[in-house]
């Protein structure tokens, strides 16, 4: 089977086909004859595969099987039956997800009645999990388009890749702008809160970024990971660190920066809900992106960026006058 038929991205087009076969009815004096007579033009020896008459793949050895066992003694015995195997039109990260799973150097690929294509071999699969990994971190950056043409493509094509979530952004932008306008009297009158705006930001994307990453990673390697239980447990850690934090933030605005007790508590308890809401948002938007179908990777870092600045000036501001309406 030729491999210029399947689509770029898919098995069948990283997968190669110089392996190593044999029956399950050779003896492993016949599988070393084979290899010695077909070492040059073999690609990988990792595995030996067994085949029946019709090209059916039936098992799977390691190479190490053969030096381990008695020349006379019969494939089948020492073959694995429970077989790893990948379709050829599936997605190529669907292979590095087996891979790992399964602590395997190779995949196997099958086609219609589990007939031997070929196999990914371990330098393909690191090779796809490096691909996979850097567009990833290009969707997060809101760049959704191939490795190769981001690298290669003109000024013109990087422009349009580039700009539709920078838009957003700057529209998100104007809407953070408009809400510190509108706090603009709390602000002048405790010009120490506008200082602290930046860190109040920073901490609830910090934290958000960890959590979208973790479970977009998680998301890659489980396909079947609870959206729930993860959350749960996110939760539980981000109080810890939320407490911390907080707990940090007041000591410190109330030595160093000499804040009264009421402006301490204001920052400390903005960041706590801060970094709660942050960690929501991280597991809520890759979760509703895969439930519609889409790639968590694609809107999650550049949408969470901007919903989670805007919730978070919303969030420090109100807690800012109801606290400052119960305290002055």
């Amino acid at each position: 089977m030729n491999n210029k038929k399947f689509a770029a991205e898919s098995v069948g087009k990283r997968m190669i086909k110089q392996v190593p076969v044999c029956h399950q009815n050779d003896r492993v004096l016949d599988v070393k004859k084979m290899l010695f007579d077909t070492m040059d033009g073999l690609e990988t020896i990792n595995y030996i595969y067994v085949i029946d008459n019709k090209n059916k793949l039936i098992g799977v050895f390691s190479i190490k099987e053969i030096f381990r066992k008695p020349e006379k003694t019969l494939i089948r015995e020492i073959m694995e039956n429970e077989l790893v195997k990948i379709r050829p039109h599936a997605d190529q990260e669907k292979v590095v997800i087996l891979a790992l799973r399964n602590n395997l150097k190779a995949i196997p690929v099958v086609g219609k009645g589990d007939e031997f294509l070929g196999i990914v071999p371990s330098d393909v699969i690191l090779d796809i999990l490096h691909l996979e990994n850097v567009e990833d971190f290009l969707k997060m950056a809101g760049i959704n388009s191939p490795l190769q043409k981001v690298l290669k493509g003109s000024a013109w094509y990087l422009f349009k890749v580039r700009i539709p979530w920078l838009v957003l952004g700057l529209l998100g932008g104007i809407v953070g702008a408009t809400v510190i306008t509108y706090f603009e009297g709390p602000l002048r009158e405790n010009f120490i809160l506008a200082s602290f705006i930046p860190l109040i930001l920073y901490m609830s994307g910090a934290v958000g970024n960890q959590t979208e990453i973790l479970l977009i990673r998680n998301m890659a390697v489980d396909s079947q990971i609870s959206a729930w239980k993860y959350l749960f447990r996110e939760l539980r850690s981000s109080f810890l660190i939320a407490l911390i934090l907080s707990f940090l933030l007041f000591l410190i605005s109330m030595v160093f920066f000499g804040a009264p007790y009421y402006i301490s508590i204001i920052l400390s308890s903005s960041l706590f809900i801060g970094v709660f809401i942050s960690v929501l948002i991280g597991v809520f938007m890759p979760c509703v992106l895969k439930k519609m179908g889409k790639d968590p990777a694609i809107g999650s870092g550049p949408f969470s960026t901007i919903l989670r600045d805007v919730l978070s000036l919303v969030i420090y501001f109100s807690i800012t006058i109801l606290l400052l309406n119960l305290f002055q």
